[in-house]
């Protein structure tokens, strides 16, 4: 089922840009974002994860955090995050399904206090994509290979994105954020790549 749900929904061989929208991605458009700085090129990619509540997944929770109707009593983990603003890009789910919040051209609010090679604040110049998931649970191969497919899709689209200027969250926020953790598995992400 998984498989069939990335060669199905998710080929983005075949994906098209239009304002900043991937085609092939699920749009649910989040209210958290605004416009980027007019000097500020796109190139960096920064890789996150989240679960709601922590180390769970699958129940949508994320999508509806993404876009201000948590539902807090369903959670006790909800109430202390209900009132946070916050959203990615795009979220790949463990089934490799990638759903887009922001549009490309405009700023998400992902990377909060940052800096990378001395710029601050990276939500100017970054593109966010969060996987479901937790630092020390790894991901899917369905989770790598749709990465794998966007990452390809975003530096074709924005020719400042490098391989060298792939992140990790912790990387751009070190001693307050750990993601993607030690989970992630940066060879075989780099291998989708190829």
């Amino acid at each position: 089922m998984a498989s069939n749900l990335i060669n199905k929904n998710n080929n983005l061989k075949n994906a098209s840009w239009v304002d900043g929208w991937l085609s092939l991605a699920q749009p649910v458009a989040s209210p958290n974002f605004n416009q980027r700085p007019h000097s500020s090129g796109i190139s960096l990619l920064i890789i996150h994860n989240i679960s709601l509540p922590p180390e769970q997944f699958g129940d949508g929770y994320i999508e509806s955090f993404f876009c201000n109707r948590l539902d807090r009593p369903r959670h006790p983990y909800f109430e202390t995050i209900a009132n946070v603003k916050v959203s990615s890009h795009f979220m790949i789910t463990r089934k490799g399904k990638i759903t887009q919040f922001v549009a490309t051209e405009n700023r998400a609010w992902h990377a909060g206090e940052s800096s990378f090679e001395g710029r601050d604040n990276c939500n100017d110049f970054s593109i966010g994509v969060e996987l479901e998931g937790a630092d020390n649970i790894p991901y899917s191969q369905y989770q790598y290979a749709s990465l794998g497919q966007l990452t390809k899709m975003l530096i074709q689209k924005y020719s400042k994105i490098s391989v060298d200027r792939i992140v990790g969250h912790s990387t751009v926020s070190p001693g307050r954020k750990t993601d993607p953790g030690p989970a992630f598995d940066w060879k075989r992400f780099y291998a989708t790549l190829k």
